[in-house]
């Protein structure tokens, strides 16, 4: 599937983005299962762009440039892998490690792939009352200031968090497809236009 995903060069379809913002995807979580027994130890004292410190984490963290992402490799042969901007890239970079994890002489394969988790962001370039959102949607919302800056939406169709900032900066997290990014932002965008602060003079 072609990557279609250069923001702002196209126009933007408003039948699937009314608000016409594209939430921009930040990172995609994926998981595979190599299928084998792996030894943490050889693989991180053969692999240049690995780590593996077993007193603090169970798993050996690799990198690799293209498609920027980590690894983390566990014993068991697990997988998951982080950081990669979308769905393709995901899965491009996970077979890029089972094929280095391959070259180590293991019995690698590439099974179960799947996306876990993504997250997207977006700026909707207006102020937002978190107060007076918290208030009215007291059911999906937790709001405390003092100890996160941003408000906590959990939306129940399609399952998404989204964490909304005072600037109108609003991150999605927990699509396990881009469509669910996609929904949760237009079912909220109403909402953030409801309580969009009206310009005081700028006092910060």
């Amino acid at each position: 599937m072609a990557e279609q995903n250069l923001e702002g060069s196209q126009p933007v379809d408003l039948a699937r983005h009314p608000s016409g913002i594209i939430p921009t995807l930040q990172n995609i979580v994926s998981t595979v299962n190599l299928g084998c027994k792996l030894d943490l130890k050889a693989i991180a004292l053969q692999a240049r762009n690995a780590e593996y410190n077993p007193k603090r984490f169970a798993a050996v963290i690799m990198r690799i440039r293209e498609p920027k992402t980590t690894a983390l490799i566990f014993g068991s042969g697990k997988m998951v892998c982080t950081g990669a901007k979308s769905e393709h890239q995901s899965k491009l970079a996970a077979r890029k490690y089972a094929r280095i994890i391959q070259k180590l002489g293991f019995d690698a394969k590439f099974q179960d792939f799947k996306i876990q988790n993504i997250v997207g962001s977006c700026d909707v370039k207006f102020p937002i009352r978190l107060e007076g959102l918290a208030y009215s949607h007291g059911a999906f919302c937790s709001y405390e200031p003092e100890l996160f800056p941003g408000l906590i939406y959990r939306m129940k169709q399609p399952k998404i968090v989204l964490l909304i900032f005072v600037s109108g900066k609003i991150v999605l997290t927990g699509a396990k497809v881009r469509d669910e990014t996609y929904t949760a932002f237009e079912n909220i965008y109403p909402v953030l236009t409801e309580f969009r602060k009206t310009q005081q003079p700028t006092k910060e």
